[in-house]
């Protein structure tokens, strides 16, 4: 046994050359027991060297780091990079009892532990094992093969905990996901088939979740169809939640009879009252569908143009709008802007996330690219036009690591299934 510098003893055992507090398991490369290093935490030399010659004797060719303290433990836990099997013992100089696997959890929650017991407490072994370790030993009954049985199974038990937990994270971002998907991408409400409504949203690479891009389409009682897309700025949580709130609130309005323009104040109102951040802000387009179908009305807050298709041409527009909402509190001014529509003319609402994904090493899609690709799909109807576009933007980013951003399309116009061109 020889004193370390940091107040460990390095017990070596097994085969020469093998390195200083690895254990050498013949196991496959890839798996965490490869790199595992055994750490006995264990205040009595007697029982120290017992260990150290029957890890010797077991089809372990390892290395041991032996500290006699908890707080020589946690020093060295703090500084280890690799895998690592406790073999504690829960009567040391600093701590006593199973606070012992408490606080050696603390300092590593990746740490597998075996507990060490005598004759007489397979109890507070039993006790260790439901309070966080993996397993426990009677040092009475030692031997090499249950001793390197233990580390092994305990390991093994670590990494399949790990994965567990990594399953229900999984499983609670895909509840999440679903709620969010619900906020933020509602059915619209339509009271007849006289106006159609086609949605596509994809979330970003960057982001797993649904973050702030958020739409609504709803017709009131007069027939007027309202419909709404916009994008918080950021991505995360809490841009999502605050994309949801401006949704449920846009909808609120439009169905309490809010003036066009007094909407996208109130949005306003809202975000400056919600965000968490004060650099935070969302772009809006907003339109209204008046019964008589000849026009549109359109108010834009610092978002992208939208597409007008008409027949099989397809143009980009682009009205007078205002600055995002957010930008200067209370001093937003937001244009009404009135254009006709031909019978049959759909609209192409997006997010910016279509046309800003890369489609070479120094160059995006664009505004113009997106056209382009509008104009050569323009003979498709509704619904699979909008699918041609996210998979054109999405096919050109492929190379250059895929779209960045999420993508929000909405596609609008009267007419029933029947009519759609």
């Amino acid at each position: 046994m020889t004193e370390s510098p940091a107040g460990t003893t390095q017990i070596t055992a097994g085969a020469p050359g093998i390195p200083t507090q690895q254990v050498g398991i013949p196991h496959h490369p890839e798996s965490p027991l490869w790199t595992a290093t055994i750490l006995l935490v264990e205040d009595d030399a007697g029982d120290a060297l017992l260990v150290e010659e029957m890890l010797a004797d077991s089809e372990l060719d390892s290395a041991l780091t032996w500290c006699k303290t908890l707080g020589e433990a946690r020093t060295f836990l703090c500084a280890s990079t690799a895998p690592v099997c406790v073999l504690l013992d829960l009567h040391l100089p600093d701590v006593h009892g199973l606070d012992a696997v408490r606080q050696i959890l603390e300092t590593d929650g990746e740490a597998a532990i075996v507990v060490l017991t005598g004759l007489e407490d397979s109890g507070t072994g039993l006790r260790a094992v439901a309070g966080g370790a993996q397993d426990y030993l009677v040092k009475g009954r030692l031997g090499p093969e249950i001793l390197s049985r233990a580390i092994r199974y305990a390991l093994q038990r670590k990494e399949v905990e790990r994965a567990a937990a990594a399953l229900r994270a999984n499983q609670l971002m895909a509840q999440e996901n679903a709620r969010l998907e619900r906020g933020l991408l509602p059915v619209p409400l339509l009271r007849d088939d006289l106006f159609r409504a086609r949605a596509r949203y994809e979330p970003g690479r960057v982001h797993g979740l649904l973050s702030g891009d958020f739409y609504d389409v709803v017709q009131t009682a007069d027939s007027t169809v309202h419909a709404v897309i916009g994008d918080v700025s950021g991505h995360g949580a809490a841009e999502a939640a605050l994309g949801v709130c401006l949704r449920v609130a846009w909808r609120t309005a439009v169905l309490c009879g809010t003036s066009h323009v007094e909407q996208i104040a109130l949005l306003e109102e809202i975000l400056v009252a919600e965000r968490s951040d004060a650099h935070v802000f969302a772009t809006v387009t907003s339109l209204v569908f008046p019964p008589d179908r000849r026009s549109v009305q359109i108010l834009r807050a610092g978002h992208p143009g939208l597409l007008l298709r008409e027949g099989t041409g397809v143009t980009w527009v682009e009205p007078e709008g205002g600055m995002a909402l957010g930008l200067l509190p209370g001093m937003g001014r937001w244009p009404t802007v009135d254009i006709p529509l031909s019978p049959g003319a759909g609209l192409v609402l997006f997010t910016d996330g279509l046309f800003e994904g890369r489609d070479g090493p120094e160059s995006r899609l664009g505004e113009e690219g997106l056209l382009a690709m509008a104009e050569a799909n323009g003979h498709l109807p509704a619904s699979a036009f909008v699918d041609a576009l996210v998979a054109g933007a999405a096919e050109g980013a492929a190379p250059y690591g895929g779209l960045a951003d999420d993508v929000a399309v909405l596609h609008l116009g009267w007419g029933s299934e029947d009519d759609e061109h």
